[in-house]
């Protein structure tokens, strides 16, 4: 869901810097040949997240949530030389799209790909590096607070972590969504959890559908 009018949209994406070739056609595929392609992340938001990337230069990304590949492609442009990707879908289908598309990318040897549960391969994943720099999140939103204290511990001082869908379509303003739907309540709760959580200063930015921002103190 989009908060802001439609040609203030059109006007921002038109005075952002354009896609890569890649992940233009990773766009047109989704739209064209994936169901629910209003999960990908999109120009705007992918912009944002590549930005996001490229100024912190991370070592070791996490991304929850790889759908078709185009958030960790835009996270992957920030990269370290030695830098590498670890993204997590449960959709070995959707999983299969993403790799071709990894494949065409400068980043093909950076980012590794992982098909399960998210939190059992965080777990093992989490005994092999250093440390997490940056964490996106974009995959079942029951899970979120799970996700979050499956990594808060691994993230350095100064990383970040970016959740996705936190707005929920505006329903975590609505008392009767709250009530009513579990994945609002569990949105509304995560969102509370890290304003309220002394290990890190947050931001909830309004863009696309929120993205909930934490930075690990």
């Amino acid at each position: 869901m989009e908060f802001i009018d439609k040609a203030i949209q059109q006007y921002a994406e038109a005075h952002t810097k354009k896609e890569s070739n890649v992940l233009n056609q990773l766009n047109r595929y989704t739209h064209t040949s994936v169901l629910k392609p209003r999960m990908l992340s999109g120009h705007l938001q992918g912009r944002f997240i590549s930005m996001m990337s490229c100024l912190m230069k991370p070592k070791y990304v996490l991304d929850i949530g790889t759908y078709t590949g185009y958030s960790a492609l835009c996270l992957a442009e920030g990269l370290t030389i030695d830098g590498i990707v670890h993204t997590i879908d449960i959709n070995e289908e959707v999983m299969s799209t993403a790799e071709k598309f990894f494949s065409e990318s400068p980043f093909h040897n950076q980012i590794k790909p992982h098909v399960g549960d998210a939190l059992s391969i965080i777990e093992q994943i989490n005994k092999t590096i250093e440390h997490w720099d940056i964490i996106w999140m974009d995959a079942e939103k029951s899970e979120y607070p799970a996700y979050y204290e499956a990594v808060i511990e691994k993230l350095r001082p100064g990383g970040l972590i970016m959740a996705d869908n936190v707005l929920w379509s505006g329903k975590v303003v609505n008392a009767s969504e709250l009530a009513k739907d579990q994945d609002t309540a569990i949105l509304d709760a995560f969102n509370k959890q890290l304003l309220e959580d002394s290990r890190v200063e947050n931001l909830l930015l309004p863009v696309r559908d929120g993205i909930m921002m934490a930075r690990k103190l």
